[in-house]
């Protein structure tokens, strides 16, 4: 008696023949996938995939998130950091302010300043690198990452320096690497709907551009689950694999769900599981030339992020200490996770942790 083979069942096998042959997925694969509730097979394929690519390795970092200043003249829908100046809770820190909580939580292991913050107008952009230089010199040894390619384009604009200038003065001031925010969705329609007032997809690619060709090497994310289409999704992740095709510079992807406004919001006002884990699964699938696949614990929970590393994720970010930004959006994660639970959450999935430098230099394999 012969098998007759439904129509999705058919296309999924040849996506899979596909993806175990190392054929690159178009846009209509990508969008079945995520029409697909086929969730395992997905799953299942985007594990060979990072296994091919990583091993059982998993990676974290010993880093700490910093906030120099949260006012911004961007209004996104989507952020619930940002202030105005003079606004309650507003602030603009001097570097001799950050230092004090950065004795309180520093140790020698530390490896990494992840600097977030909103494009203040209201400080020259000599601020900007004046805080990295006093970062670097007061603590040489910790890997500076800091701004995401839309904060370069406004430090652009408010200097008048070209991409290149901005990204080499930052260079010379201390900065190693950029952050992978400001992409949210790489889609103009996304973009000016959700009132995204800062730089256009073509700026944020061109900055990518820029710094990959002046040595840097960088990351990128995604803010999924809002008004997105699934074809815009995917787009996103095709722009990303095709100016990785180019300059090679990405070092990770990081796709990141959307957060409610309110820590106490109910499930319907997230993100849901499904999604969370068929998305980091369908990037591993398509964004198939940039190393590692992020599950960020602050965006998942730690429970989720665990069953990511078998969906094709292959790095869990790192201490944190003090994150603010999402959890200013509702996040129920813990605010940072200590080195011995970083390594705990990862043992529990079944892999192999390892903690990295800012560029997947190996520390420790435990």
């Amino acid at each position: 008696m012969s098998i007759v083979i439904s129509n999705p069942d058919q296309r999924m096998a040849e996506i899979a023949e596909k993806v175990r042959n190392g054929e690159r997925l178009s846009l209509e694969d990508g969008v079945f996938l995520y029409k697909s509730d086929d969730l395992l097979t997905i799953g299942q394929l985007a594990n060979e995939v990072n296994l091919r690519m990583n091993g059982k390795k998993v990676y974290f970092i010993d880093n700490m998130s910093l906030y120099f200043t949260n006012v911004c003249e961007a209004h996104c829908a989507f952020c619930h950091f940002r202030r105005d100046e003079g606004e309650e809770g507003s602030y603009t820190l001097k570097p001799e302010d950050m230092f004090d909580f950065i004795d309180q939580h520093y140790h020698p292991q530390l490896r990494e300043f992840h600097i977030a913050q909103g494009h203040n107008p209201h400080v020259p952009f000599e601020y900007y690198v004046d805080c990295i230089r006093a970062l670097k010199k007061r603590y040489p040894d910790v890997t500076i990452k800091a701004h995401t390619a839309a904060e370069i384009e406004f430090y652009s604009r408010i200097s008048g320096l070209s991409y290149k200038e901005v990204l080499e003065t930052l260079v010379e001031a201390g900065l190693s690497t950029l952050t992978g925010g400001g992409a949210e969705i790489l889609s103009e329609r996304y973009r000016q709907k959700m009132g995204v007032g800062k730089a256009t997809t073509d700026q944020w690619l061109e900055v990518q551009r820029v710094a990959h060709s002046i040595g840097l090497k960088t990351h990128a994310t995604m803010l999924y689950g809002s008004i997105e289409t699934l074809e815009e999704r995917i787009q996103h992740m095709i722009l990303l694999r095709e100016l990785q095709d180019e300059t090679n510079g990405f070092m990770v992807f990081i796709p990141n769900s959307v957060q409610p406004a309110n820590v106490n919001a109910g499930i319907k006002r997230r993100v849901a599981a499904f999604d969370d884990l068929k998305t980091i699964a369908i990037s591993r699938l398509m964004v198939d030339n940039i190393p590692h696949i992020k599950a960020y614990f602050i965006n998942l929970g730690t429970q989720l992020t665990q069953i990511a590393l078998t969906f094709g994720a292959s790095d869990v970010h790192g201490t944190i200490i003090k994150e603010k930004i999402s959890h200013a959006a509702g996040a129920l994660s813990p605010e940072g996770l200590t080195r011995d639970e970083l390594v705990w959450l990862v043992k529990g999935a079944g892999r192999i942790p390892v903690e990295r430098d800012t560029f997947y230099n190996e520390i420790k394999v435990y």
